[in-house]
């Protein structure tokens, strides 16, 4: 599926991607992008695969009064909600908006409470394509290949809207999977977030050793604390929005760990083993 005309709202890495692999894939016409920053729609102009850089969210969106539109929202999770309820009057009939957040359920309840233009919908993604780099200049048109998009349509939302938005995610790489925003969160929150906050931890608990044992180290430790090195402005967001189910994750590992520590403490050595190999099992199931 291809849209007519694609709107860019607040492009970091995920949301100059979205441009980029549509363009080079052939899934929009005209691509309008609009930053908050004057600096950074100054260095946005020019670029090959825009076509227009806005200076007002407004602006961005007036561009699109006929043929189909997608406008993706691609700021940190609380500015995603303003920046939705700032557009909304202002949508061309039968727009689709979507996200790009991490967080689907405060997200996609505000959204329902936005008087929209007449014909014109909100239907969450997330695409699981994220890094520990941040900023426009560091997308790709790949960034999307082989992962999954989760997209969150509300109950009623036309099946043609949906089927739209799910081509146009697999047409830029991904697999779409659809499901309810409370159980995204419960998912991502445990196969996302709780990783996040476990690398963290992990490199604050090493923070306090001599410094020279990080030099030290091997492959082990700079694979299992890279993403360590992700942006906390916008994770604390993702926390804050995700609390209560990063909460629960937390809770399910806790037990876990405790385990390992007591069979440690007691030196029950089949019950140390039978978890590592628990641990090898699941991890196997990635294949590789």
């Amino acid at each position: 599926m291809s849209f007519d005309h694609l709107v860019i709202l607040a492009p970091g890495l995920l949301g100059a991607s979205v441009a980029r692999a549509a363009r080079t894939r052939a899934r929009a016409g005209h691509i309008t992008v609009w930053a908050r920053r004057a600096e950074v729609r100054a260095a946005l102009r020019g670029q090959p695969w825009i076509d227009t850089v806005a200076d007002t969210p407004e602006e961005a969106v007036g561009h699109t009064r006929s043929g189909r539109t997608l406008v993706v929202l691609a700021a940190p999770v609380e500015r995603i909600i303003e920046l939705d309820r700032q557009i909304a009057p202002h949508l061309p009939a039968g727009a689709i908006v979507t996200d790009v957040g991490s967080v689907k359920g405060p997200v996609c309840a505000a959204a329902a409470d936005h008087r929209r233009t007449a014909g014109a919908l909100f239907i969450g993604s997330h695409p699981m394509a994220g890094s520990e780099k941040t900023g426009w200049e560091h997308g790709t048109d790949t960034l999307f290949d082989g992962r999954v998009c989760f997209i969150t349509p509300a109950d009623g939302t036309p099946a043609e809207a949906i089927h739209h938005l799910e081509e146009f995610w697999r047409g830029l790489g991904s697999t779409v999977v659809k499901v309810a925003p409370a159980k995204h969160d419960e998912i991502v929150a445990h196969i996302s977030h709780l990783p996040q906050a476990l690398a963290t931890t992990l490199a604050c608990a090493l923070a306090g050793q001599d410094a020279q044992w990080r030099d030290l180290s091997g492959n082990g430790l700079r694979d299992t604390s890279r993403i360590a090195g992700s942006d906390p402005a916008m994770w604390i967001e993702i926390f804050q929005q995700n609390r209560d189910a990063v909460l629960i994750a937390l809770e399910r590992y806790e037990r876990e760990l405790a385990g390992f520590r007591h069979s440690l403490e007691q030196s029950d050595w089949p019950a140390l083993r039978a978890q590592l190999e628990r641990g090898k099992d699941w991890r196997d199931g990635f294949g590789r």
